[in-house]
């Protein structure tokens, strides 16, 4: 019983072993949309003269977006929306936000003014200082794109700008935003 035990052990440390040095190795891209940084490694860490081996060069590839060279234009989307009662940017916003982000970041002399807004529920005061919180949200969320400070306004509209007129919530969703206004060229 004992040979088996060891025997399995054997096993499954010369299997487990096996696995753990295999390299990993990449092939061609068919499309050819992106290739290996030059002087890229694709064999590894290799040793030296000395017997230490070498830090391994980064196999990862480089490749342009399109629409995010020097001469892309912001997104024609300009609004982030917002849930009720609430200033937190969600997924679909900070998308944008990275967009605009980047193609602020890239052009430092471009600037922007961003408008909060919110719906008809709450009291004036209230929904200024939502608008204003929302703005302020989407301000910092472009700093952290590169956006300096120089370039970006923050102001609030409150209930003042509403998109949709009506009374019910699809309006509300849609008046509870911030826009991101770019000057007129």
């Amino acid at each position: 019983m004992k040979s088996i035990s060891a025997s399995l052990l054997a096993s499954a440390c010369l299997v487990l072993g096996a696995c753990s040095s295999t390299p990993i190795t990449t092939g061609d891209n068919a499309s050819g949309a992106s290739s290996l940084k030059s002087g890229a490694s694709t064999t590894g860490a290799q040793g030296n003269a000395a017997g230490a081996t070498a830090r391994p060069q980064s196999q990862v590839a480089t490749v342009a977006l399109p629409g995010s060279g020097a001469g892309a234009t912001p997104s024609s989307e300009r609004s982030v929306y917002f849930d009720y009662d609430d200033f937190s940017i969600h997924s679909p916003g900070m998308r944008l936000v990275e967009r605009h982000g980047s193609y602020l970041a890239a052009r430092p002399g471009t600037a922007i003014k961003i408008e909060g807004n919110a719906d008809e529920r709450g009291s004036r005061e209230y929904n200024l200082a939502l608008g204003q919180k929302r703005a302020q949200a989407v301000l910092a969320a472009l700093k952290v794109y590169g956006v300096r400070d120089s370039q970006m306004e923050a102001v609030s509209w409150g209930e003042d700008k509403p998109v949709n007129l009506a009374h019910d919530e699809s309006a509300w969703q849609q008046n509870r935003r911030a826009d991101l206004r770019y000057p007129a060229r």
